[in-house]
């Protein structure tokens, strides 16, 4: 009968099954029971120690009423807006040099993209005594040339500016893409542009960037994504920062870097109101899950123009 499994097939299907149910035990027990919990408890007073009490929309109430969530809000968006264009502007142009054919092109790729694979930890730390404003490398460079360096991690003026030179660094994979991107530009374009007497500013502004604008938006969604669970970096520089003059262990000074996943982290764990970091979790959900869909449309938009469509 058409549509009716034999024995074999029903058996194939069954262990196909078995040796998938630790996955599927796993998603269900640490992803989807997580998520249907939080979005009970978000309209619960709850804590680790008492148990939920409903208190309807009172958490979402409180999170459009606190300052502080504006403030990690617009501190995310910071990070989110303009730390994007500037580390898709770097791993572009780190892309262009190397794509080049050069002597030590392999030892040069590898080292701009060894900082990817740094642990975040690590690499945070090491940040940290750069950005030491008395012994740090940073502002004795700056001394070097007659500057006086700020203290980067200790003034509200220049603490996500600081954030902003980190993840610079850190910008390998997005310069694989890229790369990856740019050879596939057909060469035929820049030797027609070369007959026409393009120089090479014209070149890349108006055949290397239509060809891969698609690539750069989608790193673009990527990030902005990534910038919204902006968390390990501020927590361990407010952390190392606490006992310091001028450091909090809550945002930074003047909470400079109160990013919302962090104080979504202190309302749940440090204030113990995890009914409302449940509902500033879902509202982070509803937020970029708009932001998604429409730089997606943007995507799509992008890549039927660089198609000629």
């Amino acid at each position: 009968m058409k549509g009716k499994k034999s024995k074999r097939e029903q058996k194939e299907w069954l262990y196909g099954l078995l040796f998938a149910s630790p996955w599927i035990l796993g998603f269900l027990a640490f992803s989807v029971y997580p998520l249907i919990s939080s979005l009970y408890y978000s309209f619960t007073k709850f804590n680790a120690v008492t148990a939920p009490k409903w208190v309807g929309l009172a958490n979402f109430k409180d999170v459009f009423s606190d300052p502080l969530v504006w403030k990690s809000l617009l501190n995310t968006l910071f990070m989110a807006f303009v730390s994007t264009p500037v580390n898709l502007m770097v791993a572009l142009l780190l892309a262009c040099i190397v794509i080049k054919n050069f002597r030590g092109r392999g030892l040069v790729r590898t080292a701009f993209f060894l900082p990817s694979v740094i642990p975040m930890v690590a690499a945070t730390m090491v940040w940290i005594w750069m950005f030491d404003p008395t012994y740090g490398y940073i502002n004795n460079v700056l001394q070097f040339f007659g500057i006086s360096g700020p203290a980067w991690l200790l003034d509200s003026h220049y603490t996500k500016w600081a954030l902003v030179l980190m993840g610079t660094w850190n910008t390998g994979t997005t310069m694989l893409v890229c790369m990856a991107a740019l050879q596939s530009v057909p060469n035929s374009y820049y030797e027609s542009a070369e007959i026409d007497g393009a120089g090479v500013v014209k070149r890349f502004i108006y055949i290397t960037l239509p060809c891969v604008a698609h690539v750069i938006v989608y790193q673009a969604i990527l990030s902005i994504i990534n910038s919204f669970q902006y968390f390990q970096q501020v927590y361990i520089i407010v952390t190392a920062n606490a006992g310091v003059k001028g450091g909090s262990a809550a945002g930074g000074p003047e909470n400079s870097i109160l990013m919302y996943p962090l104080y979504i982290f202190h309302n749940a764990f440090t204030y113990l109101k995890m009914g409302k970091a449940s509902a500033m979790a879902w509202l982070l959900f509803i937020v970029v899950a708009i932001l998604t869909v429409f730089m997606t449309k943007v995507t799509k938009k992008v890549t039927e123009d660089a198609g000629g469509e």
